[in-house]
């Protein structure tokens, strides 16, 4: 008599199944978006998560010149990028950057730095799509709604 054997299923390419979610970004604290919506990437939320595969869901996020953030970061908070060239560090504060041109750039970076770097990161990076009004273009695709504001009261400020 052969005795039970409990295996773990490995997800491939050819077998994982992603869904579209379009999340509404209005009122939402940018990290607690950043960190649903990278585990989301990731893939983490369902049960045949493989760390070395894509097995993650594509998410549109719309209205993002519309997130919030807490306590004193939209003043305080500075992102640094350099040009290149020697002594050629520049900065900006959050609040100039969601006043800009591309308010998007906020979230992308906060849900960036929580993917993982290298080849899979990048690949799963580009199954995220960041538009600063209520518009998309993918309409097509039939997304589901996922509602971030109402898994946790602190998802949302000034509710």
């Amino acid at each position: 008599m052969k005795a039970l054997m409990k295996t773990t299923k490995v997800a491939t390419p050819a077998t994982v199944e992603k869904k579209w979610l379009v999340i509404d970004a209005e009122g939402l604290v940018v990290g607690r978006l950043a960190s649903i919506v990278a585990n989301i990437l990731r893939g983490k939320h369902k049960p045949s998560f493989t760390p070395f595969i894509d097995c993650g869901d594509n998410v549109v996020i719309i209205n993002a010149e519309k997130v919030r953030f807490t306590g004193r970061k939209l003043t305080q908070k500075v992102y640094y990028r350099h040009t290149g060239y020697a002594g050629g560090i520049k900065e900006a504060r959050a609040d100039k950057i969601l006043e800009g041109r591309f308010p998007e750039r906020v979230l992308e970076k906060a849900v960036e730095r929580m993917i993982p770097r290298g080849p899979l990161g990048r690949q799963q990076m580009r199954n995220l799509r960041i538009f600063a009004g209520s518009e998309h273009p993918h309409a097509a695709q039939n997304p589901e709604t996922l509602d971030v504001g109402s898994m946790n009261r602190k998802n949302k400020v000034g509710a």
